[in-house]
């Protein structure tokens, strides 16, 4: 049993045989655990598969790997509600978890060890405390470490990524992605490139002031789990955004901005678990949440196409139907979606001269680099 608080003991996560249930020990509804679990009377129940929101908690692909191999020795069996247990102490959230059956508590450690010592052997050891702490969902190999901020001394979690062959200088290419993102003035996670640049540290974006901000996926507010998160369509999230956030057209206009974006990079990644929701810890406001996870695939996969259907199709869709969906879904006028396009071209200018220049002070990048901006339109 994983017990779920809030200020106080709100309720409980247990197993029977196959079902997963959430039953919930108060009524008031600012001890909702998230957006799509308000408080009820009621059980919440999941049969034959483990609850989305919960879910998103988990490791997914590579590391989801490395927790089989090591819990399937242990335990004779691997299942994610086994997985959660164990990892359910050390998740930082706006709720906390508690169970007897968990590791350890994780160490922290400096932001700039990590910057200057960026090797197989730092990421290794972040590895193995990862394991021993929390986890992050991706295929990419990933994972998480607890750091001190030398002005607040506050401690934030911070996920470091890295790349494999098959991805050759992948951290690179999201850094570069999220700084083009930035001049078009889309809300983004803080990234920071490491010295030798094999990691990418990316900052949660949970921490507001002295609170944790409460943050759901659209792959959760769907009802899905993370084999369908491919499974879908921008029309849709669309639709999620507008019916929970507490400033519709700000958002929405943010929204259609990346949407924008991540055809004008050719993010072919863009699925349900890369766009989520913020909300304040009494529900106060609610908020599209900052981009992530941008990164141009079609430099690595030559016929990649977006991850989710718009217009009913996966295909890089021109500017006219971009503005007809920006119209009809995220509610925008035609002078609004034209100062859009405006902006987002500006970027992605800016974006290919950044490169050029990127690419002359690292030669190694020369090649990915320039692939990616002969993908860019």
């Amino acid at each position: 049993m994983v017990e779920i608080y809030h200020k106080e003991k709100i309720g409980f996560l247990d197993k029977d045989n196959k079902t997963i249930f959430l039953n919930y020990q108060t009524d008031n509804i600012l001890d909702s655990i998230a957006l799509s679990l308000p408080t009820t009377k009621k059980l919440y129940t999941w049969e034959y598969r483990f609850p989305p929101y919960f879910e998103m908690f988990l490791p997914e692909g590579y590391l989801y790997e490395i927790f089989k191999n090591i819990l399937s020795k242990k335990y004779g069996y691997v299942d994610d509600y086994l997985i959660f247990e164990l990892l359910a102490n050390n998740i930082e959230n706006r709720v906390t978890f508690k169970t007897t059956n968990s590791y350890k508590t994780f160490e922290s450690l400096e932001l700039e060890d990590i910057i200057n010592n960026d090797t197989p052997d730092t990421f290794n050891k972040l590895l193995n405390m990862f394991l021993e702490k929390n986890a992050i969902s991706g295929v990419q190999p990933k994972t998480i470490a607890l750091i001190k901020d030398k002005e607040s001394l506050n401690l934030k979690e911070y996920i470091i990524k890295t790349w494999g062959d098959e991805f050759p200088y992948l951290a690179e290419n999201e850094y570069i992605c999220m700084q083009i993102l930035k001049k078009a003035n889309i809300p983004t996670a803080n990234v920071t490139l490491s010295k030798n640049k094999r990691f990418l540290i990316v900052e949660k974006f949970i921490y507001e002031n002295d609170e944790i901000l409460g943050f759901e996926e659209i792959l959760s507010l769907m009802d899905k789990n993370k084999t369908q998160k491919y499974n879908g369509s921008y029309e849709q999230i669309a639709k999620q955004i507008h019916s929970f956030v507490s400033n519709p057209k700000e958002d929405m206009k943010n929204f259609f901005k990346l949407i924008v974006m991540n055809y004008y990079l050719k993010n072919g990644d863009a699925h349900l678990k890369n766009f989520g929701l913020l909300f304040k810890d009494d529900f106060s406001k609610i908020w599209f949440a900052p981009a992530y996870d941008v990164v141009n695939t079609v430099v690595y996969i030559y016929k990649d196409t977006p991850a989710l259907t718009l217009n009913s199709k996966k295909v890089w869709w021109s500017d006219d139907e971009l503005a007809k969906f920006g119209k009809k879904y995220c509610l925008l006028n035609d002078k609004e979606i034209k100062n859009i396009f405006d902006e987002c071209k500006t970027a992605l200018e800016y974006g290919i001269k950044y490169m050029q220049n990127y690419i002359l002070q690292n030669p190694h990048f020369e090649t990915i680099g320039n692939r990616m901006i002969d993908t860019f339109r």
